[in-house]
């Protein structure tokens, strides 16, 4: 390639409208307004609510209130989380995620709440309604840590004064992740107590 044409090909690259991931990268951060800054607050503290709550559960405390209370805890982390479903995406500072420290032994929790919950722990998902229905044996000790694990990913973030950081991985992990994992936990425990408030039998199967 001669040096004009190579210095033609360099101006045409340069013209180019920027798409998909090159768009991330040329996209400005977000500002962190007082609506923002309130909304990361708000996460943090439910985030912290649901870990402290789930590991409770784990530990066997409050057993007989267990349900209850993780259907309202999923309830109010699932809310928050829709907001920042409906809010425009939130980028962060850098264009590389800094560490976050290191990660939690989930698979303790994990092992933990299954024991806890080992009569109620197996059901039946449908997943994603809007394709193929598909049923998918899922377990709620399974849910309730992949929510756990991101929101913690997040709060890490945020304790250490990325608020924007924050806010950006507990946005996409929602989409990504715990969102579909809070939706299927919240139906599974509404289920849950729509069977024992009727007095309805439960067909719970191993979920594998």
């Amino acid at each position: 390639m001669g040096e004009q044409e190579l210095d033609r090909t360099v101006a045409l690259v340069e013209d180019a409208p920027i798409e998909g991931a090159m768009a991330v990268l040329a996209t400005p951060a977000t500002a962190l307004d007082d609506d923002l800054a309130q909304l990361a607050d708000g996460m943090a503290g439910a985030a912290a609510r649901f870990v402290h709550l789930v590991e409770s559960v784990a530990a066997g405390v409050a057993e007989d209130q267990a349900i209850a209370l993780l259907l309202l805890e999923v309830s109010d982390i699932m809310a928050i989380g829709a907001r920042l479903g409906a809010i425009a995406d939130v980028v962060p500072e850098g264009r590389y995620e800094p560490d976050a420290g290191a990660e939690p032994d989930i698979d303790r929790l994990r092992d933990a709440l299954g024991a806890r919950l080992a009569p109620i722990d197996a059901y039946v998902e449908v997943f994603d309604p809007y394709a193929t229905p598909e049923f998918v044996p899922s377990r709620l000790s399974d849910d309730l840590c992949v929510i756990a694990a991101d929101l913690l990913h997040g709060l890490a973030h945020h304790t250490a004064g990325r608020t924007l950081e924050g806010l950006w991985w507990w946005q996409t992990t929602y989409l990504a992740s715990w969102g579909d994992a809070g939706s299927a936990a919240l139906r599974a425990l509404r289920s849950l107590v729509a069977h024992v408030r009727s007095g309805a039998p439960l067909e719970v199967g191993d979920a594998g």
